[in-house]
């Protein structure tokens, strides 16, 4: 080390010479301390460099980060003037460390796939592009991501028509092709359909998609332009189909006026699926209209199903999301989600108000049968099931073939999930993944056919509430997944853990045997028939009869037994017996709450329903 004493008015009258000599000096293989006549430090020129710093860019200072780092993690001036766009860097991948509260996740599992600061979209050429600028037909600040869906090679992303500037509502991603981390987004099947108001042939707005396992791609356009007090009705609500084999269009239905209300605004869809590809049914929430849209695709009709179970918790419309507190207490049904089939065929729709903390479930029997979902009887055929805990409204969620339920955790900036094995508590809800950089705003989440979970985030208060999403240094949109296997392991929902339990549910109200239903007014033509055969439809172990529907709860018609009243306590193995299984064939659900009574046995006061995890389709 090299020390020099100088007085400090020498210091002040220094020559210029003398000055730039000391800090030459500093660049020396010693470092040079200056002091004053008294022992003074005044300043202390550090040659040696420091030791590397082993954090990575994003957990730096942002006065620290390098300048090709900095503009995605803070707002940087912006230089007046054009500048050609560029993709935003790569960074090294490391594992992002999570918020406190989750020690059952200590690092990242979703991997980024694809981020954005502002969307673009692959036009023919330059000058398409250009001219689109120019007349307003895309404005890149006006363009945000809600939906995906993922089919073979293709990655859908859905773009609403919130305002003005949206080139295509409907796109794909190619996941074969290397396009870099921000890709152009590709209209899909092409532009014309996805032409603004063309409402015979193109698709004005879609949020949600879903495809299904025969090959087919489900969109629900709204018809609508703006949002909120801004929004226009320039097209119908209508239900197109595509064949993803040939990107064709299969089918185009609108929703009649008695399926809607002039509320309604519908944001989510799920596809249902049974014994063959005609028999297939899709269900739409209708999010602030209160109620369950219902399309058959062989009846080629449609039917809507009301419950109280659809509307907001008006305790649960204060939402806090990236540092923003709003209101949204009017927005009730939106999440939907259904399981394998179980074994009488029908699955389970688990639905969420997105003003609420609770999860509620369903029968696609009381779905499917138009008379049935629109009876007042079938009131008590709805599950309510327990309180997952504060700070827990969903927008979306999914359920995987093993029976796990993963949900965007909108208030956490976080993926849940719970096994569907397990009782649906507070202890039984997991944490996949959290994120306050990359996860604010999860707003879809799927699964493909290789039983990855797709996640999208997208900052969608800050797009619409506070208006204040930088479109020039922050990246605004991100598309990360993960094999589920790796996400739910070592967490409560590891299908690996323990064996099945007996869940409980909120309601004394078990859900009708199958054929003990059958509207007179519908009849139903099965597949397998003769077209020629208008015979009422009726479960394929049952006699092909009419039984009347009775709702007295406390009578229970097994697959193959008689309709009898429940007498007395009633065991888990004898409830099994009589159906002619084990209980270790597949777990009895006890839709109530209370649990078991002594020795396993259930009070009389229970009812009972079958639901079978191990069913494969």
């Amino acid at each position: 080390m090299v020390i020099l004493f100088i007085s400090l008015a020498d210091l002040t009258t220094m020559p210029p010479a003398m000055l730039l000599l000391l800090v030459a000096a500093a660049a020396a293989a010693e470092p040079v301390s200056v002091y004053t006549a008294r022992g003074q430090l005044l300043h202390l020129l550090h040659a040696q460099q420091p030791p590397p710093d082993t954090r990575h860019p994003a957990d730096l200072p942002l006065s620290a980060q390098p300048a090709s780092v900095q503009p995605f993690f803070g707002a940087l001036p912006v230089v007046p003037g054009p500048v050609a766009p560029s993709p935003p860097p790569a960074l090294p991948a490391r594992p992002r460390q999570l918020a406190a509260g989750n020690a059952a996740v200590q690092v990242s599992k979703l991997q980024e796939r694809f981020s954005w600061r502002s969307l673009d979209f692959a036009f023919p050429d330059e000058r398409s592009r250009q001219v689109a600028l120019q007349t307003g037909g895309f404005i890149p600040e006006n363009n945000l991501p809600v939906g995906i869906e993922v089919w073979g090679d293709k990655l859908f992303v859905t773009v609403p028509r919130w305002r003005a500037g949206i080139p295509s509502t409907l796109n794909y991603i190619s996941l074969s092709q290397s396009y870099g981390d921000s890709p152009r987004l590709v209209p899909y099947p092409d532009w014309k359909t996805n032409i603004e108001g063309n409402c015979g042939t193109g698709i004005t707005t879609t949020y949600r998609i879903k495809a299904d396992a025969c090959d087919r791609l489900w969109v629900l356009d709204t018809g609508t332009v703006g949002i909120g007090n801004t929004t226009q009705n320039p097209c119908p609500y209508s239900i197109l189909v595509f064949d993803l084999t040939t990107d064709t269009l299969l089918r185009r239905y609108t929703l009649r006026t008695q399926d809607t209300n002039q509320n309604t605004f519908i944001a989510n869809i799920a596809v249902d699926v049974g014994r063959t590809c005609d028999d297939t049914f899709l269900y739409a929430s209708d999010e602030l209209g209160y109620g369950l849209i219902v399309y058959s695709w062989e009846l080629n009709t449609s039917w809507r199903a009301q419950h109280g179970f659809f509307l907001p918790d008006p305790l649960k419309g204060d939402f806090n999301v990236a540092g923003l507190n709003f209101q949204w207490f009017e927005e009730g049904i939106f999440g939907l989600a259904l399981s394998a089939p179980k074994q009488d065929g029908f699955r389970t729709l688990f639905f969420s108000p997105l003003a609420s903390n609770r999860e509620f479930a369903v029968s696609t029997r009381v779905l499917r049968d138009k008379a049935m979902a629109e009876a007042e009887e079938s009131y008590h055929q709805y599950v309510a099931l327990p309180n997952r805990g504060p700070n827990t409204h969903t927008t979306a969620q999914v359920m995987d073939d093993d029976g796990v339920l993963f949900y965007n955790l909108i208030d956490q900036n976080a993926v849940g999930c719970w096994n569907s094995r397990l009782p649906f508590t507070r202890d039984t809800q997991g944490v996949v993944d959290r994120d306050d950089i990359g996860l604010v705003f999860p707003s879809d989440v799927k699964v493909d056919a290789q039983k990855t979970l797709w996640v999208m985030s997208d900052r969608m208060p800050v797009f619409l509430i506070s208006n204040s999403i930088d479109f020039t240094n922050d990246v605004n949109f991100r598309i990360y997944s993960a094999p589920i296997a790796d996400l739910i392991r070592g967490t409560v929902c590891d299908v690996d853990q323990g064996n099945s339990v007996l869940p409980e549910h909120d309601t004394a109200v078990a859900l009708p045997p199958r054929r003990a239903y059958t509207a007179p007014p519908v009849r139903y033509v099965a597949p397998a028939a003769p077209a020629a055969s208008a015979a009422p439809y009726s479960a394929p172990s049952a006699p092909a009869v009419d039984v009347p529907y009775t709702a007295t709860p406390a009578s229970y018609a097994g697959p193959t037994a008689a309709a009898a009243p429940l007498a007395g306590p009633l065991s888990a193995t004898a409830f099994a017996a009589g159906l002619g299984r084990s209980p270790a064939d597949s777990p009895l659900s006890v839709v109530s709450g209370g649990g078991l009574g002594p020795n396993g046995v259930l009070p009389s006061s229970y009812s009972l329903q079958w639901w079978s995890t191990s069913s494969r389709r």
